[in-house]
């Protein structure tokens, strides 16, 4: 009995199908290493930082006056002006003098000071928020030890009062970008299993007429 051959050709709906779970799989893989590059890589290297306990040994402002840009309303933007905070403290672990910051992000924004105010258009302002920093930590220095944490290798001379929750980063830099490549082939493997169940059925019911 001859085997019938049914003609294998892609509709144009399934055509826009395959192409979109393409493309979804493109996009998967190249956010993989884009994100791998700009979020993950340094993200693993600030988890890395370790728990430690700090006294503070002295609290000062060193004179120096540093730009902050504020927000106004939609068209207003402008730069103002903070006094630099400095708080020295002793971390337990290496047993060394390291300057304090409050979190990642302000450290990368200004090393040299320990504290960057929420930036308000009048100087005056700015300062005074400083100063109630500053008053809080001048009486910490009599105060027993605080949680802080540190990076001995990266930032040895630095450390820091509050560590963000790295992990929810690399959830999303790992998750999304996996979610879009399955997506994309379940995408092309539905079209096609689709498309050769009804070259099956074609098949069987050509047979059945033949």
């Amino acid at each position: 009995m001859a085997k019938i051959r049914v003609s294998y050709e892609y509709s144009e709906a399934e055509d826009k199908s395959i192409r979109l779970g393409l493309f979804l799989i493109i996009c998967g893989i190249v956010s993989l290493f884009i994100l791998g590059f700009c979020w993950l890589n340094p993200t693993i290297q600030n988890m890395q930082c370790k728990a430690a306990n700090c006294t503070v040994i002295s609290v000062q402002q060193n004179g120096e006056m540093f730009e902050c840009t504020f927000t106004c309303g939609t068209d207003c933007k402008g730069t103002s002006l903070y006094p630099c905070l400095q708080i020295f403290v002793n971390n337990s672990e290496s047993n060394s003098t390291a300057l304090l910051h409050y979190d990642e992000q302000q450290l990368v924004m200004n090393p040299k000071c320990s504290y960057i105010p929420p930036c308000e258009r009048d100087n005056k302002k700015n300062s005074e928020e400083v100063l109630m920093w500053q008053n809080r930590w001048t009486e910490q220095i009599r105060s027993e030890s605080f949680p802080c944490f540190f990076n001995q290798q990266r930032r040895p001379d630095d450390v820091l009062l509050k560590h963000s929750q790295d992990k929810n980063v690399l959830l999303h830099c790992v998750l999304w970008p996996l979610v879009t490549l399955l997506v994309g082939i379940l995408i092309v493997v539905l079209t096609i299993c689709a498309r050769s169940l009804a070259v099956r059925a074609e098949a069987i019911q050509k047979r059945k007429f033949s």
